[in-house]
C-alpha cells in the first residue's frame, strides 16, 4: 500500500540536476520505504504460505505431543523397579504385552512388570521411563525381522534389564513442545519449512498471510526488442524486464510484464495502463537527461515526483513518485544499474509491502584482495566475489565494472560499498560488503 508523504515535489517541478535534489542513497531508500505499508492479508494453504509473513497469531488447540510417549524402542518400566540393575546383576521384569505406535492400554505397569514399546507409542499407566532395548537381553523388535524373529519376540515373557534408569528417561511428555492455548507462532513471523511443520502439527491446513506484492515491469526505448526477436544493428534484447521479473519472484512478489514502450509519451501512457492493478510500477530506461527520456516527464506531468537523482553508482538517474495512486520507480536502462538499483532501493520497499520486518540485506566486513578504485565521486556499489580465507572474508572484484557488463552481476555474490569520500579501498583494507545470496529476511 502507498501513502502520501510530504516528500513529494509538485507535478510541475522542472527536471534538472540541482545540487539540493541529489539525494544520498540512505535518503532515497528511506524516502521510498516510508511511502509503503504492508498489504492486506489472505488465507492460503500452508504450503503456499512458505516464504511469506504470518498475519495472525497461531494458538495451539492441543498439547503437542498430545500424550506422554516413548522417545525410543525399548521397555516401559517403573524406574524404581530397575534402580538396582547392573551388568553383573540384572533385574528381571515380566512383559505384559507390546505397544506399537498408535496403540494404547488401560492395564497399568505393576511392580516388576513392563511393556515392550515402540517409538511414539503412548506410555502405559504408571510407567515413568523407558529402558532402551540395547540395555536388555530382549530382541530388537523395531522394523521387520522375518517370521522366526517375530515368533521369538512373541514368545518372550520376561526381559532382563542391565542398567538403571531415572524417572522421565526417554519419555516425551504431553505439551513439552507446545501447550494448549499458548501462542506458538506470532503475527509477523516469516514462514519457513519449520513453521510449516508447526502449523501441520497443530492441524492447520490454511493460514492468514500478507498478500504478495504485485510489481508491474515496463521496459522503454525504441532500441529494445523482445528476447525472441532477431537481433539487428542498433537493437538490444529486453533483458532488463526479465532481470526485474526474476528479482521480484526471487523475493516473493508477483511480476506483471507490461512489455516494451517506445520513446513517446503516447506509447508509454498506453503501456502504463496495465500497471494500475499493481502495488508498484518499475520502469527501466527513460529517466536520464536525454531528449527521448520521457519517463520522468510523464511522471512529473501526470503524477507526483519525490526525486529523480541519487548520489550513487551505478544508478544515478532514478525517478520515484506516484502515478494514478500507484508507487512508481523509474530505474536506469543499463542492466547492472537496473539490478543494483533494485537490490538497494526496490527490494526493501517490496519486502515492506509483503509484511517483512527485516528489510536490509546481510552485510559483512571483508578484506580487499586487491586495490579497489572509486573515481566516480559517488557512493559506489561494486560487484565482488566473497570467499572465506581462514577466519576472515576476502572480497575480489568480478572484473570490469561497467554498468552494461551483465557478467559482473552473474559472477558476484556481494556488493562492496565504497563511500563517496573514498577514492579507493587499498589492498587488505576492510570494507563493507552487502551479500547478495545470503538469506536475509526476518
Amino acid at each position: 500500500m502507498v501513502s502520501t508523504t510530504g516528500d513529494a515535489l509538485p507535478p510541475s517541478a522542472p527536471f534538472g540536476l540541482k545540487p539540493d535534489l541529489m539525494l544520498t542513497v540512505a535518503e532515497a531508500r528511506g524516502r521510498i520505504i516510508r511511502t509503503f505499508s504492508p498489504l492486506p492479508t489472505e488465507q492460503v494453504p500452508i504450503l503456499d504460505a512458505l516464504g511469506r509473513v504470518l498475519a495472525e497469531d497461531i494458538v495451539a488447540g492441543n498439547d503437542v505431543p498430545p500424550f506422554d510417549n516413548s522417545a525410543m524402542d525399548g521397555y516401559a518400566v517403573r524406574a524404581i523397579d530397575v534402580a538396582t540393575a547392573r551388568e553383573d546383576s540384572p533385574v528381571m521384569l515380566a512383559i505384559l504385552g507390546e505397544l506399537p505406535a498408535g496403540v494404547t492400554t488401560e492395564q497399568p505397569v505393576e511392580p516388576n512388570t513392563c511393556y515392550r514399546i515402540l517409538t511414539g507409542a503412548p506410555l502405559p499407566p504408571r510407567a515413568d521411563s523407558i529402558v532402551p532395548y540395547e540395555l536388555t537381553d530382549g530382541v530388537a523388535f523395531g522394523g521387520w525381522h522375518g517370521p522366526e524373529v517375530a515368533a521369538e519376540i512373541a514368545s518372550q515373557r520376561a526381559v532382563r534389564i542391565f542398567r538403571a534408569v531415572e524417572p522421565d528417561d526417554n519419555v516425551r511428555h504431553a505439551g513439552e513442545d507446545q501447550r494448549k492455548d499458548e501462542v506458538v507462532l506470532g503475527r509477523g513471523v516469516l514462514i519457513r519449512p519449520a513453521e510449516v511443520t508447526v502449523l501441520a502439527s497443530l492441524g492447520r491446513t490454511s493460514v492468514g498471510v500478507v498478500q504478495r506484492p504485485k510489481v508491474a515491469i515496463l521496459s522503454t526505448g525504441d532500441e529494445v526488442i523482445e528476447i525472441d526477436q532477431p537481433l539487428k544493428a542498433g537493437l538490444i534484447r529486453n533483458s532488463n524486464s526479465y532481470a526485474l521479473a526474476a528479482l521480484v519472484r526471487w523475493y516473493g512478489g508477483e511480476a506483471i510484464m507490461l512489455g516494451i514502450a517506445a520513446d513517446t509519451v503516447e506509447s508509454l501512457r498506453t503501456h502504463l495502463l496495465g500497471g494500475q492493478r499493481a502495488d508498484m510500477i518499475i520502469t527501466t530506461g527513460g529517466v536520464s537527461m536525454g531528449d527521448y527520456d520521457v519517463v520522468k516527464n510523464i511522471l512529473a506531468q501526470e503524477g507526483s515526483v519525490s526525486f529523480w537523482s541519487i548520489d550513487m553508482r551505478p544508478g544515478k538517474p532514478v525517478a520515484f513518485g506516484t502515478l494514478d495512486g500507484v508507487a512508481f520507480i523509474g530505474l536506469p536502462g543499463n542492466p547492472v544499474s537496473t539490478m543494483v538499483g533494485f537490490e538497494i532501493l526496490v527490494r526493501p520497499a517490496m519486502l515492506k509491502l509483503a509484511g517483512h520486518s527485516r528489510l536490509e540485506k546481510t552485510a559483512i566486513r571483508a578484506r580487499a584482495a586487491h586495490r579497489i578504485s572509486n573515481r566516480s565521486g559517488r557512493e559506489n556499489y561494486m560487484r565482488v566475489v566473497v570467499r572465506q580465507d581462514g577466519d576472515e572474508w576476502v572480497a575480489c572484484l568480478t572484473g570490469e565494472q561497467g554498468s552494461g557488463i551483465i557478467t559482473s552481476m552473474h559472477l558476484a555474490n556481494g556488493l562492496v560499498v565504497v563511500p563517496k569520500n573514498k577514492t579507493c579501498i587499498e589492498k587488505n583494507e576492510l570494507a563493507d560488503v552487502i551479500m547478495l545470496d545470503w538469506p536475509s529476511m526476518q
